[in-house]
């Protein structure tokens, strides 16, 4: 059984969900050395391709599943105020 780590959702305040750690750890770690520190910040589509270079082959083969990582660790760096979403459409995050 794999290590677990509780995040946070800002669509749910005050509910947590429990994620693969390791891979949670590597997503945010691509994320933190992708995404700029001011705005306009990057679209999901392009922190995605910024982030997949840094992301371990053993965890994310090929990228796969990077989407789905990216928008769990976003929305729990959202909650934690460390990533912004600015609004625009689409979408752009960058950090805080």
């Amino acid at each position: 059984m794999s290590d677990k780590i509780a995040v946070e959702n800002i669509n749910t305040p005050g509910q947590t969900a429990n994620v693969d750690k390791a891979k949670y750890l590597a997503m945010k770690d691509a994320m933190l050395a992708t995404l700029p520190k001011a705005s306009p910040g990057m679209t999901a589509r392009e922190a995605k391709e910024a982030a997949i270079p840094h992301l371990p082959e053993a965890l994310f083969p090929g990228g796969a599943t990077s989407g789905w990582w990216l928008k769990c660790v976003q929305l729990d760096l959202e909650a934690k105020g460390v990533v912004v979403r600015e609004a625009t459409k689409p979408l752009r995050f960058h950090l805080t």
